[in-house]
């Protein structure tokens, strides 16, 4: 046996399975991966997908639910810009909506001049913005997000009870939030989702927000397994990973565990206990 094996254990009720997204393509990365420069412009304020992007997203859809991942998944947790909402709402919601069905929309028609048809919150899991996984904050107009109220008529079924305020008061136009403190963020948030019940999460974010958040992890891994770790998403890309509570976080019970010696009291004798008392043969009682 290898005594160098570096194959870890630990209880499976002190995990919960992420199914990390990046974006679709919005019309920020068209320019911007050509000239940087371009995220500054003010004409990329909150950007939405591209047409490109939204085949992304019916492409993605069509992976989640042929693997199944779409009736695992229990809540989606979206960045409250446009560009996630659009792509979670379009991967993980409902079916077509239609006037006559009796629930909100996640998606109005047509939101961005997308030209899309509404989107139904029927039959798909609850999705909530969370502003804890928004991308780089400050400076780039992309990255600075719409009022709450106005998201609210354009994502009737989006859970937006986790934001405290209406306007933006976490983007500065002259202040970027450093490396450091994003990937402190992103380190809360996974801290926060052990608040959460859910143990299948599925997690729509940003390119910067993944990339900083990951690299904090994999220190104690092969060189691969921490190269596959931490290496940049692709728009609409999806990669599953497994997060442990190492800090007792969380406080759930495991549902799978058995404890054994029910009802309670001694456990049965012995073969050798028996086998003393078994009267000798040809013994009288």
């Amino acid at each position: 046996m290898d005594t160098g094996s570096t194959s870890g254990l630990y209880p499976l009720h002190r995990s919960k399975t992420i199914h990390l997204v990046r974006h679709a393509q919005g019309i920020h990365n068209v320019i911007g991966d050509k000239d940087y420069k371009a995220y500054m412009s003010p004409d990329y304020f909150d950007a939405q997908l591209t047409p490109l992007g939204w085949q992304q997203v019916e492409n993605l859809r069509k992976h989640v639910h042929a693997s199944g991942l779409a009736k695992k998944i229990e809540v989606v947790i979206t960045s409250p810009l446009l560009r996630t909402m659009q792509t979670a709402v379009g991967v993980f919601g409902g079916e077509g909506y239609t006037d006559a069905v009796d629930s909100l929309p996640l998606m109005l028609a047509n939101v961005g001049n997308s030209g899309r048809s509404a989107i139904s919150s029927l039959n798909c899991p609850p999705i909530i913005a969370v502003e804890l996984c928004r991308e780089h904050l400050g400076v780039h107009p992309c990255d600075r997000r719409r009022n709450v109220s106005e998201y609210q008529c354009l994502f009737p079924a989006v859970d937006f009870s986790l934001i405290e305020s209406d306007e933006d008061v976490l983007w500065k136009a002259n202040v970027r939030e450093t490396k450091e403190e994003l990937a402190i963020r992103g380190k809360n948030f996974l801290n926060w989702l052990w608040t959460r019940k859910e143990k299948e999460i599925a997690i729509v974010t940003h390119s910067g927000f993944l990339f900083h958040t990951l690299a904090t992890f994999g220190n104690d891994c092969h060189p691969s397994v921490r190269k596959e770790i931490n290496k940049h998403f692709a728009n609409c890309e999806l990669r599953s990973m497994v997060i442990v509570d190492k800090s007792m976080l969380g406080s759930d019970s495991s549902a799978t565990d058995y404890p054994g010696r029910i009802p309670s009291g001694p456990d049965a004798p012995s073969d050798e206990k028996l086998a003393k008392d078994k009267p000798v043969s040809g013994s009288t009682s």
